[in-house]
């Protein structure tokens, strides 16, 4: 019934939300790109140290060693960086769509199937934006956390720090202890962490409803999904697995890009088969990426919006004392 209710809605309505979100994708290409296209100018020269190592081993008849020299770490910091920015890009695509749906699904609710164009929509949603991208950063870091813990209990078993496990070497059969907290552990950890961001799905919704702070907002979110933690996870996997399907599908039709765009970095850089390689082996992830805002999260939005409306609605109403 709730999703029915958000498709529903959704129809009434995506004139102006397609719209916006056909404008968002096309300037989180623009900005997405040029992120990566710094990222590369930087680490330019790295690259070109690669080939020289490389080529320099060729011709003394040595292995080829290309990343030596610090040269991997140079690559790490740049990659570092670029995905940073690109985490910062996308939380300000999920805070600008979370918003616009649910502002839109809130006007269809007060004022009927009126007409709503994209400047009205976005008249209406302004002055929750700025507000609604720290929900996002909020949110982030709690799961984020929850993320770091299962990858520092992994990278202890793998180091050996952690009492009563053994480091099982290349060759050597796991025992069952490395097996649990190296591989049950972290993945039953980062699987909470889903969980943890579930129970947040909604603060967006809620900062948009009741005009309130990034940290009000984020523990309403809390509160409400407290009463109903079943009924978000029931919605939240399937959505997540639908996400995750989309992406996978659209990284398979994205391979072909690779091609074209790898010969032009070979033209570019004067046949540098590494910089080529890296370009060729994100490109299909990124454009997946970069059309799922326009595949994936129109549905997603609109069942979350609908949610927070159906969770606020069975919040038990407090009677006000008759004088």
């Amino acid at each position: 019934m709730l999703i029915r209710e958000a498709l529903r809605k959704l129809r009434l309505t995506w004139r102006p939300l397609y719209r916006l979100t056909l404008l968002v994708t096309g300037l989180t290409t623009l900005a997405g790109s040029a992120v990566v296209g710094a990222g590369f100018l930087l680490s330019w020269g790295t690259f070109e140290e690669v080939r020289r190592s490389a080529d320099q081993d060729v011709a003394y008849e040595d292995p080829i060693a290309a990343y030596i020299d610090g040269t991997m770490e140079n690559l790490q910091q740049v990659g570092a960086g670029v995905t940073v920015l690109l985490l910062a890009l996308a939380a300000g695509v999920v805070a600008v769509l979370q918003t616009a749906y649910t502002v839109a699904f809130e006007y269809t609710s007060d004022e009927g199937q009126q007409a709503l164009t994209v400047r009205e929509l976005w008249a209406r949603m302004r002055p929750h934006v700025g507000v609604a991208y720290w929900v996002q950063w909020r949110i982030w870091l709690r799961v984020g956390l929850v993320g770091f813990l299962a990858l520092a209990v992994s990278v202890g078993a793998d180091a050996g720090v952690v009492p009563g496990v053994e480091r099982t070497l290349v060759g050597d059969t796991a025992t069952w202890q490395y097996r649990l907290v190296g591989g049950v552990l972290p993945i039953t950890i980062a699987a909470l962490g889903v969980l943890v961001y579930f129970r947040h799905c909604v603060a967006t919704a809620a900062l948009v409803t009741e005009n309130s702070s990034s940290r009000a907002a984020v523990r309403r979110a809390w509160e409400l999904t407290k009463r109903a933690p079943w009924k978000t996870y029931g919605i939240g996997l399937p959505l997540m697995a639908a996400v995750v399907l989309a992406f996978v599908v659209l990284r398979y039709a994205a391979g072909p890009v690779a091609h074209p765009l790898g010969l032009a970095m070979l033209w570019v850089s004067d046949d540098n088969p590494y910089i080529t390689g890296v370009l060729v082996l994100i490109t299909p992830t990124a454009v997946a990426l970069l059309l799922l805002p326009l595949v994936a999260l129109p549905p997603v939005c609109s069942v979350v919006a609908v949610l927070y409306r159906d969770l606020s609605a069975r919040e038990p109403r407090v009677a006000t004392p008759v004088a």
